[in-house]
């Protein structure tokens, strides 16, 4: 008899087998549908088949009832058993790969016999993948680096921060419900808002540690119980990521949350001032060190008072520089802020890769209280993500003064234009300047060396029309590194220029650019949008990593032109020679 999580775990490989035999999208999707339904449910599971009440979870149909059963009561269902005697063992493993699919997976299978990551390496290695049709050598030199890539993510895994923010959020509702919770917060890397997290980590304040423990633990998704005591309890969740709570009483939840928030080298700092100063710091308060009289500490902002400093937001406690600026005084009070925000910069539509209409994409700006939002799909040299040509983005612009008659937020022409090889945008001038705003990226050619790639950009920065640069070194965390160029010498360009502002790009593949940059780029005195890059409603709801990004590089809410209202940002941003 398998429990929920070992169901789940079954119907995630029948969907990865699925998906290497080349099955219809929807279907593989449906098995991950089932497997997280299964692994929130909080009923349980023989309870609920015995009931016949599986088709009653949402995502759950007939057909999928059926093999969730058999799962459950004897292990096995026919389908998986088909698919692995179709597949040998280790290739799901291959999935994990960057740079290789399904089809290239069943190609290398079919001709060279690869069955594993292991036959892939020695593959490459031997130069045979080159040789198979479809392949060639630097695709070759391209798995190899994505199976470099894996090897490090597998010493130490570490979750996306948008994979790991919607558990986290659950998981801190879940134990704020409990009566024996008194406050309870986020903390660790996830509230530094860093680009991965290893683990969850949640602070709790009671006075009923047993109690509060026994409700922790009964998190739908916990499959596994570590470690279990009164100050601190440790799961982990059927996807492998570890929470740990940590119970103090609530004299000492401000210190606590504090201490497990920043990283090591800001404590490390925090402890060496409250030295000096005559206290000593931990999780447990803040107390003197003649005598070990604790100081009462209600906020966290407190605790930096006390050392004589201003106060330091959670997303800046990593010891670049904020110590300083908060022993001399200079607060963060005027740090941009989520409530800033009044428009939506940086949004595709169904006429290039998004996967929603411009109405959908305004009435779910305006449902957010957005007062502007940029229609910015691709130019036409991104074919591969159907781009808008010259010939067409008319039309576009015919809809959205359709649309703009039925809703209220005010609606910008955009384009995300290519910035090209040699570094020119990839619109004609005639069209260049008619637009609202340009936002100009890299999405070819991103393997050009350190001098081209510098060069590339520097002359996109001198182009004589305002743009936000995008994306600005096209990282895919975990996937692909940044770009190859002097970050420094594009930036001096840009801040020459007078016509460029910084995106920082909150999507959670990205989370560019990086907080050292940010603050290269504000030493410039260059402007900045806090964007979402979304592709469909759903993804605007990414702002909230755009600004966390923002907030580590220490942005300011007048640094950011989408804090302006519609008028000025429009004018601020208009493509104008």
């Amino acid at each position: 008899m398998m429990d929920k999580f070992g169901v789940a775990r079954a119907l995630r490989e029948i969907g990865q087998l699925l998906e290497l035999e080349g099955e219809n999208p929807f279907k593989i999707r449906a098995y991950e549908t089932g497997a997280r339904a299964l692994e929130t449910l909080e009923d349980d599971l023989g309870d609920v088949i015995a009931r016949q009440a599986l088709t009653e979870i949402p995502g759950i149909g007939d057909a999928l009832a059926k093999k969730i059963a058999d799962l459950y009561s004897t292990g096995q269902t026919a389908l998986l058993e088909r698919l692995r005697n179709a597949f040998p063992p280790g290739v799901i493993d291959l999935l994990r790969v960057p740079e290789l699919g399904p089809r290239k997976i069943a190609l290398l299978h079919e001709a060279l016999g690869v069955a594993s990551v292991a036959d892939l390496k020695a593959a490459c290695e031997a130069g045979r993948v080159r040789e198979v049709k479809g392949f060639g050598e630097k695709t070759e030199r391209k798995i190899l680096e994505g199976i470099a890539r894996l090897a490090e993510r597998g010493a130490g895994r570490r979750w996306p921060l948008a994979d790991a923010w919607p558990i986290a959020e659950r998981f801190l509702a879940h134990v704020q419900r409990s009566g024996a919770t008194l406050q309870a917060e986020l903390a660790g890397s996830l509230r530094r808002f860093r680009e991965d997290v290893g683990d969850l980590d949640i602070v709790a304040a009671s006075r009923e540690p047993a109690a509060l423990a026994e409700h922790f633990v009964k998190f739908p998704l916990v499959a596994e119980v570590l470690a279990r005591g009164d100050t601190k309890v440790t799961v982990r969740l059927a996807d492998g990521l570890q929470v740990d709570l940590r119970i103090v009483g609530p004299e000492d939840f401000a210190t606590a949350l504090h201490h497990f928030t920043g990283a090591k080298a800001h404590h490390v700092r925090l402890r060496g001032l409250a030295r000096d100063r005559g206290y000593t710091i931990s999780e447990w308060g803040l107390a003197r060190l003649e005598g070990g009289e604790k100081v009462p500490i209600a906020t966290e902002d407190d605790l930096y008072r006390a050392l004589g400093m201003a106060p330091v937001p959670p997303e800046l406690r990593e010891d670049e520089g904020e110590i300083e600026a908060a022993l001399e005084g200079r607060g963060f009070e005027d740090l941009v802020r989520l409530e800033d925000v009044r428009g939506m910069v940086h949004c595709h539509t169904v006429w290039s890769d998004g996967r929603a209409s411009i109405e959908d994409m305004a009435l779910a700006a305006e449902a957010m209280g957005m007062e502007y939002i940029t229609i910015t799909d691709h130019s036409g040299r991104a074919h591969y993500a159907g781009g808008v040509t010259p010939d067409r983005i008319e039309q576009q612009w015919d809809e959205i003064a359709r649309v703009q008659e039925r809703v209220s937020v005010k609606l910008l022409r955009g384009t995300e234009a290519d910035i090209l090889e040699d570094g020119a945008l990839d619109w004609p001038d005639r069209l260049l300047e008619r637009f609202d705003v340009v936002i100009a990226s890299i999405h070819e050619r991103h393997r050009l060396d350190e001098r081209a790639m510098t060069r590339r950009l520097v002359r996109a920065m001198e182009a004589p029309v305002f743009k936000i640069w995008g994306h600005a070194l096209g990282r895919l965390i975990g996937e692909r590194e940044p770009i190859a160029c002097r970050v420094e010498e594009v930036l001096d360009a840009a801040a020459a220029s007078g016509r460029v502002a910084v995106e920082v790009n909150g999507d959670p593949r990205r989370l560019d650019m990086e907080p050292r940059w940010i603050r290269a780029a504000r030493e410039r005195q260059l402007r900045f949008t806090l964007s979402v890059d979304a592709h469909s409603p759903a993804s605007l709801q990414f702002l909230r990593f755009a600004v966390g990004t923002a907030r580590r590089g220490g942005v300011r809410r007048h640094e950011v032109l989408n804090a302006l209202p519609p008028a000025e940002f429009a004018g601020a941003v208009r493509p104008r020679r």
